[in-house]
Formats: structure tokens, sequence, C-alpha cells
């Protein structure tokens, strides 16, 4: 009796013919979407922004919300985003400029791993030995920074007075992947995703909960991310510009937005 009319499973054999099957396939739809990421760097390079930074961090973020939530049967949200995250930074690493800098504080590993889940194996990474050394590197053409979130840095900080260099991205960017422990900064313009989380810095005085009180009575949502050098890092939830009225009245008197990033991706 056939295996269709006794509904048993199908052989080893079976299911190893329809994996090299679908190998084939996927090589064939990998090597086409290559392709055409290869067709973008050739058509920015003939109108003459082939030295410009490929990087959209709210393209990417529609990518895999689209893609996440969908009906799947097997494969994991962690699978999903590790695929997708190499396909991207592939892509990112032809169409121009494109390097990392990580300062991983205490636990260099952990932040290069973290590195590597959000943009993939392509860009040349560079472990610094300051987080300085890593925000000037994101001063560069196609310069990313990721920095780790110690309580003995207040790194951050100093993204109050340059304008140009933007959180863009929390890391983990996946739940599944762990608690945020760093930030990725570049010279890049970002904008809003449909849920986003807003890092402001503060030197007021006082407990973070009385911070987070004086916020909430004005509608905005805080948790302090990290505290030091008489600085706080707050995590705000939305997206919130950088003369934002209530920010504005908010505790301080050095104060300000320093970026923003997509809230995590399979929450």
């Amino acid at each position: 009796m056939s295996e269709a009319k006794t509904g048993a499973a199908p052989s080893l054999d079976a299911v190893r013919q329809r994996i090299d099957a679908l190998d084939t396939e996927l090589l064939r739809l990998l090597d086409e979407r290559a392709s055409l990421a290869r067709i973008v760097a050739a058509a920015k390079a003939a109108a003459g922004d082939g030295d410009k930074f490929a990087l959209r961090p709210v393209r990417e973020a529609a990518i895999l919300r689209r893609l996440i939530p969908s009906e799947r049967a097997a494969a994991n949200p962690s699978l999903v985003g590790r695929v997708w995250r190499e396909m991207i930074g592939d892509s990112l690493s032809v169409q121009g400029p494109f390097h990392l800098n990580v300062w991983g504080g205490r636990d260099p590993g952990r932040a290069v791993e973290l590195a590597r889940q959000r943009f993939g194996a392509a860009p040349p990474l560079r472990q610094v030995a300051k987080a300085e050394e890593a925000l000037a590197q994101a001063r560069t053409p196609g310069g990313v920074a990721i920095c780790a979130l110690t309580p003995d840095s207040a790194w951050w900080g100093r993204m109050l007075a340059e304008p140009q260099l933007q959180v863009f991205a929390a890391l983990p960017c996946l739940a599944g992947w762990g608690p945020m422990s760093a930030l990725a900064v570049a010279a890049v313009d970002v904008e809003p995703t449909g849920d986003d989380r807003t890092f402001w810095v503060t030197d007021a005085p006082g407990s973070a909960a009385g911070i987070e009180e004086a916020l909430g009575r004005d509608g905005v949502a805080a948790d302090l991310v990290a505290e030091a050098g008489g600085l706080k890092l707050f995590m705000l939830a939305g997206f919130y510009q950088r003369h934002d009225e209530r920010l504005a009245r908010a505790p301080g008197r050095l104060s300000g937005v320093i970026g923003a990033a997509p809230a995590p991706l399979d929450v």
C-alpha cells in the first residue's frame, strides 16, 4: 500500500531529496536577490551616489516587520532575522562604503556578537579600545559605531554635541536574542518606523524615578537605560523630534534627543 493511502510519513531519502531540491531553489533565489543589489549599486554609481552610505533603517524595519509575523510552520523569528540580516548586510556592502567599529566595554565578545547579528558577516569589523574611537569612525563614510551600554561610560552624552551622529538601532534587534545592551550609531537620517524608541539624555539631578514621573505628567513614557558621569540616558516610548516641546519642559539644563530605533521586531 502506498504512503499516500496509509498516511505514513515520507522516508528519510524522500525528505533529503526534497531538501536538496529546496536548496537548489533557495540558491537560485539568493543569487537573484544578490544580483539585484548589484544592479542598485551600479545605478547609484552612475548617478554619482556610489560613495554614499546605503543604510536605510526604516526600510530594513519594514522588511522584517512584514516577514517575522507572517504565518510559518517551523521557521522561528530568530532564523528569519539571521537570514535576512545577512542578506541585507551583504547588499549594503556592495552598494557603497560600509564598516563596523565596535567598543564592547567589559564584554567585547558580546558586542561583536550583537554587531554581527544586526549587520551580518559581510562588512569589515574592527574592535576599538575606546567608545570615542568608534564614534570617530562613525563620522567617516559608511561608518557604524556599535557601543556597549555600561555603568562606567557616558559615551552617549557626547552625542549631544554631535547632532550629525544618530542612534539608529538598539541591539539586539530581536527580543529573543536578549536584553538591550548596545546602541548603533551612524551619520544617517533617523525617521519614524511606526513603533520606535527614542533615546534622550539629561543632566537633571535627582532620582531617575522622579524624572520619569515628571516626563509622565507630560504624556511621555520613559525608562532609565544608563547613568554615568552625572548624565542619564532614558528610552522614551515613541518617536520624538529633537525640539519636541514636552522634552523642552523636562528636567535638566543640558538635555537632548540623540536618536531613535525600531522597537524589538519580534514582540
